[in-house]
């Protein structure tokens, strides 16, 4: 069976309606339901469980956050908001693919930690997923948008959050999304994969890449795939999508059909590509082959790899 495509559908109800009304969101901020999840530098707060560790209005002050919560919507009708916390001390830092560590902060419980979603991703139950990618994205947005790139004025949040206004040009930007290509690339009994450099090692995946402007999809696909590997595309039809919060892309899974097998690889895009037959994927799933390890289950490399096996393309 497909593996699940994961960090979409959220619990939250996002309530776009009540972004605007100024009274609303001030009672809602300011009433006793109110809760809030709490980001830092890109991790989410989590519990023991792990689950997300949703902290009421007087947690979420003492955690000192930075700017206004953002509204993330209505869950059970209690008011939903994420905030982004200020630094404090030393974070811990890791070399490593994924970062297992977990930061504490000192004016909350010790059983909460902060911890980066990569490692959340078999252990948080899917709709918590969903819900705290949307507030990542969110916030590295707010981030990296903080002056007008047109007149260069400071910017101001609106809309809950939603939007950002510059006061100087009156002009209003919106979340900012990637869209990327994923594809699978095949050709008969055998699948294309690649890996990127500072992959764990034996790690191949499927080939992407950030779509340029004036580009269909199919375009994107053919365009990337001749870029990395030389290899000429047909046919390529979408199969799926999936939201990715490193930092705030959209993956559109497509499939493609070679129209040749022959390798130039661009050392500069990718380390190594080969093709892999549907006998080596299956006997590797287990992880029993250091030297070949597929994407990971929850991420739409895999889905599409795990369609491609089960022969539900």
């Amino acid at each position: 069976m497909p593996s699940p495509i994961l960090f979409g559908h959220g619990a939250i109800d996002r309530a776009a309606h009540l972004r605007n009304d100024c009274g609303a969101q001030a009672r809602m901020r300011a009433a006793e339901n109110a809760r809030f999840m709490a980001l830092w530098r890109g991790k989410v707060l989590v519990d023991e469980s792990p689950d997300l560790a949703w902290l009421n209005l007087e947690e979420a002050q003492k955690a000192t956050p930075r700017g206004d919560p953002l509204f993330l919507g209505l869950q059970d009708s209690q008011p939903r908001y994420a905030v982004e916390i200020n630094d404090w001390g030393d974070a811990i830092k890791t070399d490593s693919f994924i970062d297992d560590s977990q930061t504490r902060h000192p004016a909350l419980p010790a059983t909460l930690g902060f911890r980066d979603l990569r490692s959340l991703m078999h252990s948080l139950p899917a709709p918590a997923l969903g819900d705290a990618a949307t507030a990542k994205s969110l916030l590295h947005w707010h981030g990296s948008h903080r002056y007008c790139g047109h007149c260069g004025s400071r910017t101001r949040l609106t809309h809950a959050g939603w939007h950002r206004l510059c006061p100087g040009c009156a002009r209003m930007g919106f979340p900012h999304i990637e869209p990327v290509v994923i594809m699978l690339v095949t050709h008969g009994n055998k699948t294309l994969l690649g890996r990127s450099k500072g992959w764990p090692d034996g790690m191949y995946s499927m080939l992407a890449g950030f779509m340029e402007p004036g580009e269909t999809i199919a375009e994107a696909v053919k365009r990337e795939v001749m870029e990395e590997v030389g290899v000429r595309i047909g046919k390529v039809r979408v199969l799926d999508d999936q939201p990715w919060p490193f930092p705030s892309s959209l993956m559109i899974g497509c499939h493609a059909e070679a129209l040749s097998q022959s390798i130039n690889l661009d050392p500069i895009e990718l380390e190594d590509a080969l093709w892999a037959s549907r006998e080596r994927v299956l006997e590797t799933l287990d992880g029993s082959d250091p030297g070949f390890q597929p994407a990971r289950k929850g991420a739409i490399a895999r889905n599409l790899l795990d369609r491609w096996l089960a022969d539900c393309i």
